[in-house]
C-alpha cells in the first residue's frame, strides 16, 4: 500500500513490526509464522484414521490398549501406525476412555459435609477385628462414637459381623441416650453390616439419618478409624489374642472407661470426652485459664507469649467440603 505506515500495515496483516525487521535481516522470503506450517507429508488421510478406528473399536481389540494391538495386527500380517499413532487418533477422537464392555469405573462423590454444634447431633461408628486363639477366626468390636465430644456412647464385641447387632447395638444406644426422632446422623464406612436391610429399617424406625463413606475411602470416616488405632496402640492392648469373647468384653469395657473419663483428648483441648459430652468442659477450661495466668504473673520471663489458647472447642465437622463459612473452624479427627 503506498503512502501506509509499517506499523499499520502490520497491524492488518497480524504481525508486529519486529517480525518484519528480522525478516529481512535474515534474507527470509516466505512465511515463517507457526500457523502458517504447510501439511506433513507422513499426515495420515482420513481413510487411514477410519481403519484404524475401525480396528480399535472392534470386539476383538475394544478391551486391549494400542501396545497390544500393534503387535496383534503384526502377527496377522498387518501394519496400520505405531502405538503412538494409535494412541494420538485416540486422544484425537475422544476416546482414551474405558473401551471395555465391562462396567466402567463409577464417580462416587463424595459424602455430604456433616457438623456437630453439640452432643448426640452426629455419630460415627465401625467395626474392627479383636484376634482370637485361634487362626483366621476374630472377634468383632462394634463400636459408636459422637464426634462433637469423642465419647464412646455403645460398643458391643461379637463372634461375627451383623446388620441385625449393629442395629441392637443402635436401640440401646438411643435408648440411654435418649435420642429423638431426627436429631442424630450415623455415618459409616460401605461395609455389608453398615448398610443392611436390618440396620436401615432400624434407623428409618429410630428417626436416624445415615450416611455412608465412599467405598474402600477410610479417610471419610476419620474418628473411627482414629479411634481405633488409640485402642489397639495402648500398651494394656494384649501381646497375645483373646482367650475367649468374655476377656475381650472385659479388656473393652476397661478401655471405654479409660477413654471417655480419664484420657485427655487433644482434639477437645484435652478435656476428657465425658467432660465435654456434659458441658462441663467450659468451666474446666476456664479454671485451668486462670492457673496459666496467675504461673506467668509470677514469673513472667519464663513466658515468651501468650499463655496456651484454652477457648473451648467449637463445632466439630465430617468430610467438610473445601469452601467453608467465614469464622467456621473445621476441626480433625
Amino acid at each position: 500500500m503506498t503512502g501506509a505506515t509499517q506499523s499499520k500495515a502490520c497491524e492488518i496483516i497480524g504481525i508486529t513490526p519486529k517480525t518484519i525487521q528480522r525478516w529481512k535481516s535474515h534474507d527470509i522470503t516466505h512465511d515463517r509464522r507457526k500457523d502458517n506450517q504447510q501439511t506433513p507429508k507422513n499426515k495420515l488421510t482420513d481413510l487411514e484414521k477410519q481403519r484404524m478406528l475401525n480396528v480399535i473399536n472392534d470386539k476383538d481389540y475394544a478391551h486391549l490398549p494400542p501396545n497390544q494391538i500393534v503387535p496383534a495386527l503384526a502377527d496377522l500380517g498387518i501394519y496400520l501406525a505405531s502405538e503412538s499413532t494409535f494412541y494420538r487418533v485416540l486422544k484425537e477422537k475422544n476416546l482414551l476412555i474405558h473401551r471395555n464392555a465391562d462396567k466402567p469405573r463409577r464417580n462416587v462423590t463424595r459424602p455430604q459435609p456433616l457438623v456437630a454444634t453439640g452432643p448426640n447431633q452426629v455419630y460415627t461408628w465401625d467395626i474392627t477385628y479383636l484376634p482370637t486363639r485361634i487362626k483366621g477366626l476374630f472377634f468383632y468390636l462394634y463400636m459408636v462414637m459422637d464426634i462433637y465430644s469423642r465419647k464412646i456412647v455403645g460398643w458391643q464385641v461379637h463372634d461375627k459381623e451383623s446388620s441385625a447387632l449393629a442395629a441392637d447395638l443402635m436401640t440401646d444406644i438411643c435408648q440411654r441416650e435418649g435420642i429423638e426422632h431426627g436429631q442424630v446422623v450415623l455415618h459409616s464406612d460401605n461395609g455389608s453390616p453398615m448398610k443392611g436391610a436390618t440396620m436401615l429399617a432400624t434407623l428409618q424406625e429410630l428417626g436416624i439419618m445415615p450416611s455412608l463413606s465412599r467405598p474402600s475411602v477410610s479417610n471419610d470416616n476419620p474418628y473411627s478409624e482414629s479411634l481405633f488405632k488409640t485402642l489397639k496402640y495402648r500398651p494394656e492392648y494384649p501381646e497375645r489374642a483373646f482367650e475367649n469373647i468374655t476377656a475381650a468384653r472385659c479388656w473393652v469395657e476397661g478401655f471405654v472407661s479409660w477413654y471417655n473419663t480419664e484420657h485427655r483428648h487433644s482434639g477437645i483441648k484435652l478435656v476428657t470426652p465425658e467432660e465435654r459430652h456434659t458441658g462441663k468442659d467450659i468451666d474446666i477450661l476456664a479454671a485451668r485459664v486462670l492457673v496459666y495466668k496467675e504461673a506467668k504473673k509470677r514469673h513472667p520471663e519464663r513466658w515468651s507469649g501468650d499463655i496456651k489458647n484454652m477457648e473451648p472447642v467449637g463445632s466439630v465437622y465430617l468430610n467438610p467440603s473445601n469452601v467453608k463459612a467465614e469464622g467456621e473452624d473445621f476441626i480433625a479427627a
